[in-house]
């Protein structure tokens, strides 16, 4: 009878569940899976009951030990605020990439990992629209995911676009689940281009929305397959350099660029930053003798023009969250008490911090001697 009971009591919390607030959290990783052979998805639920509250199009920062160091690294949520028990990232593997690797080999179901967030400008509360194209590559199809399914869940017929891009079909991220979206509504239209047709170009529950032309998309396709592009609001997510095409043929197309909108931060890219980097060099850098004093407590460090507040609180080894390192996540805010820097980025800061003298550490660099404090 008592086991009856506590039963009850557990299958009934959720309707009880506090909504989820910005700041950090304790999840429990409840499901784990592949979708495709290099990308893996985590279903997590709150440690306690929680209702995780997001707008479309944003990310959550995981803070894990590797190693025994503290890493943080952002990832968009896949998910949909709209089924709001739980909630997924989807993560794509990078050879030799420290925390992607780390989570597809080491996070299992029935872990429990600390999360800072929601945060990020890139979605659709922010960004509001009528007719939408969703364009997007390789991992960069999370953000849009999570859009999709959200105005598939709140709104009647929503005119969506959705034109992926991917190396073959077996690259191909929440395939059935889009296609499902696809054939349930006339007024979203899915298409895939295709690098790679091969024998899978034809098979396969993306073969009726896989374009038969190979290929990138460029000013022909995206006028064949979304000919209204012009009246639509875009968002573009993926890897850099197709951000960049994207915007450059837009441009050259004469679409209005003041309904262009594009995700600046991508998880992926920080593996890959972190790949390449020459901590050697880095440390050179740091050491140099012309510049600008940084102050920090105790801790005093002379940095370049070209070095960030976050090259120099990462040089002296003080405690700091630095997840995306482009000025969105907002996880390395900090207050300069006194001097100036450069901001290149003031994402998620509210005015009252901006007047009261924080900045993000990633995107400010001294234009006079600072006192920093953390």
């Amino acid at each position: 009878m008592n086991i009856a009971v506590n039963n009850q009591v557990s299958q009934l919390a959720p309707f009880s569940a506090q909504q989820w607030q910005s700041g950090e959290h304790q999840l429990v990783c409840v499901e784990k899976w592949h979708e495709t052979h290099d990308v893996i998805s985590f279903r997590f639920q709150g440690a306690q009951p929680v209702k995780f509250h997001f707008k479309p199009g944003q990310f959550l920062t995981l803070l894990l030990d590797i190693n025994s160091e503290t890493v943080a690294r952002s990832y968009t949520i896949s998910s949909s605020p709209s089924r709001p028990y739980s909630i997924v990232l989807t993560v794509k593997r990078i050879a030799g990439g420290k925390v992607s690797n780390y989570l597809a080999e080491h996070l299992q179901v029935g872990d429990v990992v600390t999360a800072l967030g929601p945060a990020g400008a890139f979605n659709l509360v922010d960004i509001p629209a009528n007719k939408y194209l969703f364009l997007s590559a390789g991992c960069g199809i999370t953000p849009m995911y999570s859009m999709s399914r959200w105005l598939s869940d709140t709104e009647m017929a929503p005119d969506i676009s959705f034109l992926h891009s991917a190396k073959s079909n077996k690259d191909l991220i929440f395939e059935t689940a889009i296609a499902q979206m696809a054939e349930r509504s006339a007024d979203f239209k899915l298409n895939y281009i295709l690098e790679e047709l091969g024998i899978f170009g034809n098979i396969g529950t993306s073969a009726k929305y896989t374009d038969k032309q190979a290929g990138r998309l460029n000013a022909e396709n995206l006028a064949r397959l979304v000919p209204d592009f012009k009246a639509r609001t875009v968002f573009v997510c993926g890897p850099e350099p197709y951000m960049n095409a994207v915007k450059t043929l837009l441009q050259s197309l004469d679409f209005d660029m003041s309904q262009f909108h594009q995700e600046s931060f991508a998880s992926v890219n920080a593996d890959k930053a972190e790949l390449e980097s020459d901590n050697e060099q880095h440390q050179s850098d740091l050491a140099d003798t012309s510049g600008f004093m940084l102050s920090i407590g105790d801790k005093r460090r002379v940095l370049s023009s070209e070095q960030t507040l976050l090259d120099g609180i990462e040089a002296e080894g003080l405690p700091i969250i630095a997840a995306c390192r482009s000025g969105v996540c907002g996880a390395c805010k900090c207050k300069v008490v006194e001097g100036k820097v450069d901001s290149s980025s003031q994402m998620t800061l509210t005015a009252e911090e901006i007047a009261a003298g924080y900045v993000l550490a990633c995107s400010s660099k001294l234009t006079s001697d600072v006192t920093l404090e953390l």
